[in-house]
Protein backbone atom coordinates (compact mmCIF):
# COMPACT_ATOMS: atom_id res chain seq x y z
CA UNK A 1 0.00 0.00 0.00
CA UNK A 2 0.91 3.55 -0.47
CA UNK A 3 1.61 5.59 1.99
CA UNK A 4 2.50 8.75 3.14
CA UNK A 5 4.17 9.24 6.28
CA UNK A 6 4.48 13.01 8.31
CA UNK A 7 6.50 13.00 11.72
CA UNK A 8 6.63 15.43 13.95
CA UNK A 9 8.34 15.30 17.99
CA UNK A 10 6.13 14.40 21.02
CA UNK A 11 9.15 16.02 23.38
CA UNK A 12 10.37 18.91 21.43
CA UNK A 13 13.23 18.89 24.45
CA UNK A 14 14.14 15.37 23.39
CA UNK A 15 15.52 16.44 19.86
CA UNK A 16 19.52 15.63 19.44
CA UNK A 17 20.91 13.52 17.38
CA UNK A 18 20.48 10.31 19.85
CA UNK A 19 16.32 8.60 19.27
CA UNK A 20 14.21 11.52 18.98
CA UNK A 21 10.38 10.20 20.68
CA UNK A 22 8.08 11.71 17.73
CA UNK A 23 4.58 11.03 16.46
CA UNK A 24 4.34 9.03 12.98
CA UNK A 25 1.48 9.60 11.14
CA UNK A 26 0.84 7.18 8.55
CA UNK A 27 -2.17 8.26 5.66
CA UNK A 28 -3.27 6.52 2.65
CA UNK A 29 -1.37 8.44 -0.38
CA UNK A 30 -4.42 8.13 -2.94
CA UNK A 31 -6.42 10.60 -0.47
CA UNK A 32 -9.14 8.20 1.08
CA UNK A 33 -9.69 8.55 4.32
CA UNK A 34 -7.85 6.44 7.07
CA UNK A 35 -5.02 8.46 8.81
CA UNK A 36 -3.50 6.39 11.71
CA UNK A 37 -1.23 8.51 14.47
CA UNK A 38 1.69 5.84 16.33
CA UNK A 39 3.99 6.77 18.73
CA UNK A 40 7.72 5.59 17.24
CA UNK A 41 11.26 7.17 17.45
CA UNK A 42 13.50 8.71 14.67
CA UNK A 43 15.85 5.19 15.39
CA UNK A 44 13.31 3.04 15.21
CA UNK A 45 11.63 4.37 11.79
CA UNK A 46 14.81 4.87 10.28
CA UNK A 47 15.80 1.31 11.05
CA UNK A 48 12.56 -0.02 9.12
CA UNK A 49 12.84 2.54 6.51
CA UNK A 50 16.39 0.67 5.74
CA UNK A 51 14.99 -2.83 6.02
CA UNK A 52 11.53 -2.59 5.03
CA UNK A 53 11.44 -0.42 2.25
CA UNK A 54 13.05 0.14 -1.67
CA UNK A 55 13.32 3.59 -0.92
CA UNK A 56 17.60 4.43 -2.05
CA UNK A 57 19.65 5.83 0.52
CA UNK A 58 19.80 9.19 -0.46
CA UNK A 59 15.76 9.82 0.02
CA UNK A 60 16.19 7.79 3.69
CA UNK A 61 19.25 10.05 4.35
CA UNK A 62 17.38 13.49 3.44
CA UNK A 63 14.41 12.40 5.41
CA UNK A 64 17.01 11.79 8.70
CA UNK A 65 18.08 15.40 8.31
CA UNK A 66 14.85 16.93 8.19
CA UNK A 67 14.06 14.32 11.17
CA UNK A 68 16.98 16.69 13.17
CA UNK A 69 16.88 19.56 11.56
CA UNK A 70 13.41 20.60 10.99
CA UNK A 71 12.12 18.53 14.05
CA UNK A 72 9.27 16.83 11.46
CA UNK A 73 9.81 15.23 8.34
CA UNK A 74 7.64 13.46 5.50
CA UNK A 75 7.87 10.82 2.95
CA UNK A 76 5.40 10.81 0.20
CA UNK A 77 4.02 7.89 -1.54
CA UNK A 78 6.42 5.40 0.05
CA UNK A 79 5.30 1.96 -0.60
CA UNK A 80 4.45 -0.63 2.27
CA UNK A 81 3.80 -3.80 2.98
CA UNK A 82 0.95 -5.07 4.93
CA UNK A 83 2.42 -6.46 7.25
CA UNK A 84 5.21 -3.51 7.95
CA UNK A 85 2.03 -1.55 8.11
CA UNK A 86 -0.25 -3.77 11.01
CA UNK A 87 3.66 -3.93 12.78
CA UNK A 88 2.64 -0.15 13.27
CA UNK A 89 -0.38 -0.65 14.58
CA UNK A 90 -2.54 0.09 10.92
CA UNK A 91 -5.21 -1.98 10.36
CA UNK A 92 -6.09 -3.11 6.35
CA UNK A 93 -9.40 -3.95 5.60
Amino acid sequence: MRVNLITRPSDPSQVSKGAIPLFLTIKPACGLPGDYECPTDSAGLLRMLRQQTDLPLQVIQRFEENLYTFRSAQLLGVELSDRVLENLGYFID
